[in-house]
């Protein structure tokens, strides 16, 4: 199921409603579908901000403004089926600028929770951290774009063309940052394979 085709109440007694038509309802002014978007939406947006920053409180003030953005440009979008990709497009790039000015590159921290089987296993857990370690350290060698192009790619399950219309580039070069991502990657990985 796409998210386009993801459907939630609106409010009790109420039919099931697709993101599109909660955005036209939004458009219209229902402050009720627009809380439901930013319900259904908030999660994703914030996962990426925060691997993309590395930290919770710029995560959560870049998910702020965009929802908040959205909210007030809600006008401006196209097509209403293209909301998903819009709010995607719109927290890439407020990550890409506060990485931006940021003087020193921010670490980038994944969820380090422990997996269910490193449970009570001391060595597991040791061994789960230092990969995770390893590959918080080796995404923060990663260019932005790059970083940016593999999380929306292999993490939130982005196509190359979203990723596209998010930075604002080609798929050709989409494709480039995430094969370089990739290498980069992997070479870093391999001790833990």
């Amino acid at each position: 199921m796409t998210t386009s085709e993801r459907t939630e109440p609106l409010a009790a007694g109420e039919t099931m409603l697709d993101d599109a038509t909660l955005v036209a309802r939004a458009r219209d002014g229902e402050i009720r579908a627009y809380e439901q978007l930013v319900l259904r939406f908030q999660g994703p947006m914030y996962r990426l901000a925060l691997r993309m920053l590395g930290n919770k409180g710029d995560a959560e003030d870049v998910v702020q403004e965009v929802f908040l953005v959205a909210w007030r440009r809600l006008d401006q979008l196209q097509e209403d089926a293209a909301f998903v990709g819009w709010l995607y497009r719109m927290t890439t790039n407020r990550c890409l600028n506060v990485i931006r000015a940021r003087k020193p590159v921010a670490d980038v921290e994944l969820d380090q929770q422990e997996s269910a089987g490193s449970v009570g296993r001391p060595d597991r857990a040791a061994e789960t951290s230092a990969q995770m370690a390893a590959l918080t350290g080796a995404l923060d060698q990663l260019t932005a774009e790059q970083r940016a192009c593999w999380l929306l790619r292999e993490v939130h399950g982005r196509s190359y063309e979203e990723i596209a219309k998010a930075i604002g580039a080609t798929t050709t070069a989409v494709r480039g940052r995430i094969a370089r991502a990739r290498a980069q990657l992997a070479e870093v990985m391999a001790p833990w394979r």
